[in-house]
């Protein structure tokens, strides 16, 4: 139970203070120091919560790379059903902390809407939007995958990796999608700027779930194979 909660807060963690610097300080294209200012904020979280709840559940706090310690063999079934229940509740309460803080009536933009994701970069296209976030996510998995590997030997050092590429992903991906590659973290912000009644975010919340997912499933298959293809 205490690493699910460790997924809980960690995930919780995530929404609300990288989707509340998204609402605090815009993250458009257009204003540069907004821009990589979510994206710090979200790879930055990252590596705290790699150095406080790393050690109880692996600070997973994302469907998408539970999914690729699964594939992977680094958790059980039962494990990664309840890692990915923890992360989706963690990420409603976040948007919740942030629709209290920021007031329901805030919801007219992407990141008004409590950072919800969106395809107004990609032009509205599924079929890119779906592309930026397999490409993303794969990179990102297969990052934490190598990093945490038994073979690393990259120490006490792999929380720092790991934020740092959350930050790059999220610099190429903020103009595009908004950069989800965390199928809970776009759940949460969709769910709750819907009951407050903006429902766009969920008409395209779906590209947001798939498109992580299989971006981490290639990724697990692509560490699979070099893992063992080593001489």
């Amino acid at each position: 139970m205490k690493k699910y909660i460790a997924e809980f807060i960690g995930t919780l963690t995530l929404v609300t203070l990288g989707c509340g610097t998204a609402m605090l300080v815009g993250c458009k294209a257009d204003h540069g120091s907004g821009y990589l200012l979510t994206a710090l904020a979200f790879g930055l979280v990252i590596v705290g919560m790699a150095y406080c709840v790393g050690n109880i559940s692996g600070c997973h706090i994302n469907p998408a790379v539970s999914l690729g310690v699964l594939m992977n063999k680094g958790m059980s079934v039962k494990d990664f059903i309840g890692y990915v229940i923890s992360q989706c509740l963690g990420a409603l309460a976040g948007a919740g902390l942030l629709a209290a803080i920021f007031g329901l009536g805030k919801v007219t933009d992407m990141t008004g809407a409590f950072g919800s994701n969106a395809l107004t970069g990609v032009g509205g296209s599924v079929f890119a939007g779906l592309l930026v976030e397999i490409v993303l996510t794969f990179i990102f998995v297969l990052v934490i995958l190598g990093v945490t590997s038994k073979n690393a030997g990259h120490g006490s050092f792999g929380g720092l990796v790991i934020g740092f590429t959350l930050v790059l992903v999220h610099i190429l991906g903020i103009g595009l999608t908004g950069t989800s590659v965390n199928p809970a973290r776009s759940f949460g912000p969709a769910v709750v700027a819907a009951i407050s009644g903006n429902t766009a975010a969920l008409s395209c919340l779906w590209v947001f779930i798939v498109g992580p997912l299989v971006g981490a499933a290639l990724a697990a298959l692509v560490h699979k194979f070099l893992e063992s293809s080593k001489a």
